[in-house]
């Protein structure tokens, strides 16, 4: 393969995890980074806590901020670039809203004017602070933010897909306005491909930010449909990708908007511990034959510790890095991929000129369940993986 991609981790702070960020161990992170350096990684992404930057709606803490751009600048020492995510938000089962949106005061954070005007000013501030680092390339608006409308959320702030759309273009215009290199994102769990009613669409997927961001998750539906450590698991990040694929087209996109897979890990019960490093291996050498691949950033750097209680328990076991400091199998896996990639021997399947057919997928979106796990695309798609063949899924 002659294409470099850019590999990286989701960095998961080894002690406190991202509690952390309430009392910053600097000495920690930068160990933590040589560490990730030393695997052959040229990224990481970071997730600074939204309550902590803006503990009220017209108060943004400078010291907070000075945190976010020591992280930033403790990376940069060890030649990684960051990508850095803005409103945390939701991570790993948990949900981080300031109390200004919460409760007593509880407010739609999509379309309540004022919160909107809050989380613009904060845009402002830390992407302003941001553009001064050119080891900083951009932000990520929230992880998997869209969650907080979706339909299956216990508190769910509902809004319509136009007001979505509008949200997402209005935030990442504002970021734009204060750190014009960019690039710059917004991101997604499964729901916003494969739930009609979810008001984040394919369409706002594929319309907004720098590039087209997949996150795979094989406890969606794929391993519940497979089983556990089944062969087809490692071909599902390929299959989001090839989806996501699919949408550039039916929303007229350029052929060769770079799509970046920025979250893919390894889920017990579904992966079993001694199946990770081959899970890993198998979605990495899938996922680089899509023509349109930026690069991997893995889910996550550093395990959860067990002292930390309430997590889910497949949330414990999904870094490359154990709570310890040692570095796994997966990833040691990663690193010798990483190498080979760039000795030009690592092989990779492309896209087929064949295809699987998808009829009648209408472009908003309100019957994208088409292409979900459960339906006979999908089962298709895979029969063709399973013998090594990756097709393109095409509108009949």
């Amino acid at each position: 393969m002659n294409q470099q991609h850019a590999w990286g981790a989701n960095y998961t702070p080894r002690k406190g995890w991202f509690h952390s960020w309430a009392n910053l161990d600097l000495g920690s992170v930068e160990n933590d980074f040589a560490t990730l350096a030393d695997l052959g990684l040229d990224h990481v992404r970071i997730f600074p806590l939204w309550p902590l930057l803006q503990p009220n709606r017209t108060f943004i803490d400078t010291k907070a901020i000075d945190d976010v751009l020591a992280v930033t600048d403790a990376a940069g020492s060890v030649g990684l670039t960051v990508s850095v995510d803005l409103l945390q938000g939701h991570l790993s089962s948990f949900d981080f809203l300031p109390a200004w949106v919460s409760t007593w005061h509880r407010r739609n954070i999509f379309t309540d004017p004022d919160v909107v005007s809050g989380q613009r000013a904060l845009a402002r501030t830390l992407a302003t602070e941001l553009a001064t680092r050119t080891h900083v390339s951009g932000l990520t608006l929230g992880n998997e933010i869209g969650q907080f409308a979706a339909p299956r959320h216990p508190e769910r702030h509902e809004i319509t897909s136009h007001e979505a759309y509008e949200w997402l273009d209005g935030m990442l215009a504002e970021v734009r306005a204060a750190f014009p290199r960019g690039p710059h994102h917004h991101c997604f769990d499964d729901d916003t491909w494969f739930v009609d009613a979810h008001p984040f669409t394919p369409r706002a997927a594929v319309e907004l930010g720098d590039s087209t961001t997949v996150h795979s998750w094989i406890f969606g539906g794929a391993a519940q449909r497979y089983g556990i450590d089944a062969p087809e698991l490692p071909h599902f990040a390929r299959y989001l990708l090839e989806v996501a694929d699919l949408w550039h087209r039916v929303s007229g996109q350029p052929s060769d908007r770079p799509v970046w897979l920025q979250e893919v890990g390894a889920p017990t019960p579904w992966v079993s511990p001694h199946n990770a490093a081959d899970f890993l291996e198998g979605t990495v050498r899938a996922a680089l034959g899509y023509r349109n691949l930026s690069g991997i950033t893995w889910w996550c750097s550093h395990d959860v510790s067990r002292t930390l209680a309430d997590f889910p328990d497949l949330e414990y076991s999904l870094g490359l890095i154990d709570s310890n400091g040692e570095v796994k199998p997966a990833g040691e896996r990663l690193r010798d991929l990483i190498s080979l990639e760039k000795a030009g021997e690592l092989s990779a399947t492309p896209t087929s000129t064949q295809s699987v057919i998808v009829e009648g997928l209408r472009p908003d979106g309100s019957n994208r369940s088409l292409t979900n796990t459960g339906s006979d695309v999908f089962g298709e798609w895979m029969d063709f993986a399973r013998r090594g063949e990756y097709r393109s899924l095409e509108l009949g």
